[in-house]
């Protein structure tokens, strides 16, 4: 460590892809401010680790597996990770999604690392589903990350004002911070001239399972077109085999054979699907902290239709940066999607609104400063 240097920031994520996406901004402005960084994850793409490596932030490989856990797997992984802290040894620990909290957690307690921040970028099903059983998991999770898992130097960091309610937590409470999600770089994400219209062209990019909504939407394009409305709707992203609600790749090529659906699988160029497209369609079923696509689209001034969920219902105000519906009905998204059509100005009125609302705190550099004033404040304390 340099005679300047702030101390460690390490972080802890699931996922190369998610860290570079997600937080490598963070990580970027916690190094110019004086910390050293470096990352936990899994590794999945070398141009991934050249990326990390590329902003100076260290790479630390992990085995660590998404999924169901059994109890030996979970006291291997709580031991790794002990491990690496004790050989690290940060001056704060940034854990980040409930699963690495809760196993990052046990590993900082087990080894003296008490400066941590828990970042929530979502509750996953227990924020998406509202059966009893998921109300009592909500409140058995709450209580661990407040006691258990807590402590004087713990900070919370959520996406969404209704996370932190939903596990007992104020989020106007002393150790909440609320972020814009991920953030997005305004400068690199920026608005274009839109295609012709007809048809209206709408665009989901989002991983391809079930909590994202993908099937409502392609269900609601269908009873549009059914009715005669021209619209057509493109798919980015692909299935994911680590969850057990993945969309298959069967389906998803039967869709594309449908009039007016397209899969087009993974894209690296998102601002390019947005000059392309004239909305964004963000049908989620619930569960997401901020989902970082509404945010890319809206900082290319498209408008959003999205759901009444926490996260989306964040960022989008209904009739300002788009409009807000019930989640999992697709008559409500196809009624919607249909507004734009009958009434075409509303295209370029509540697409500026959305890269307004982006330029009002959800820019990656408002969180990253946001994350860099928080350590400050850790080691102040």
């Amino acid at each position: 460590m340099s005679a300047e240097s702030k101390g460690l920031v390490l972080y802890f994520a699931g996922e190369d892809w998610f860290f570079v996406s997600h937080f490598l901004s963070v990580a970027a402005a916690a190094r110019e401010a004086g910390f050293e960084t470096a990352v936990v994850t899994r590794l999945r793409d070398p141009a991934h680790a050249r990326t990390i490596r590329a902003a100076g932030v260290r790479l630390i490989e992990t085995a660590h597996e998404r999924g169901h856990l059994g109890p030996l797997r979970v006291f291997s992984h709580v031991l790794g990770f002990a491990r690496i802290l004790r050989a690290e040894k940060p001056a704060v620990l940034h854990l980040i999604s409930l699963r690495l909290i809760l196993l990052g957690a046990v590993a900082g307690i087990l080894t003296g690392s008490r400066r941590r921040v828990h970042a929530v970028t979502g509750l996953g099903f227990l924020g998406a589903s509202r059966t009893p059983a998921s109300r009592a998991l909500r409140a058995v999770f709450g209580f661990l990350l407040r006691w258990p898992l807590g402590g004087a130097r713990v900070q919370y960091v959520f996406e969404n004002e209704d996370d932190p309610a939903l596990l007992g937590m104020s989020a106007g409470g002393p150790r909440v911070t609320i972020v814009g999600g991920a953030g997005v770089d305004a400068a690199q994400f920026t608005p274009a001239p839109f295609a012709p219209s007809p048809p209206l062209r709408a665009a989901i990019v989002a991983r391809m399972v079930e909590s994202k909504g993908v099937a409502v939407a392609v269900e609601a394009v269908r009873r549009l077109r059914a009715g005669g409305v021209d619209i057509t709707l493109s798919l980015y992203g692909l299935p994911d085999n680590d969850n057990p609600r993945s969309i298959s790749a069967e389906t998803l090529r039967r869709w594309s054979a449908e009039p007016g659906i397209f899969w087009h699988g993974q894209t690296k160029d998102i601002a390019a699907v947005w000059r392309a497209h004239h909305l964004a369609c963000v049908p989620s079923l619930g569960g997401e902290g901020l989902p970082r696509s509404l945010l890319e689209a809206a900082a290319c001034g498209r408008a959003v239709v999205t759901t009444d969920t926490p996260g989306c219902r964040a960022f989008v105000r209904d009739g300002v940066e788009g409009f807000v519906v019930a989640p999992g009905d697709p008559a409500a998204l196809a009624a919607a999607l249909e507004k734009f059509v009958k009434a075409p100005e509303l295209i370029e009125s509540l697409g500026a609104g959305a890269r307004a609302r982006l330029l009002d705190g959800f820019t990656s550099e408002k969180v990253a400063e946001s994350f860099v004033a928080l350590y400050r404040r850790m080691l102040a304390q």
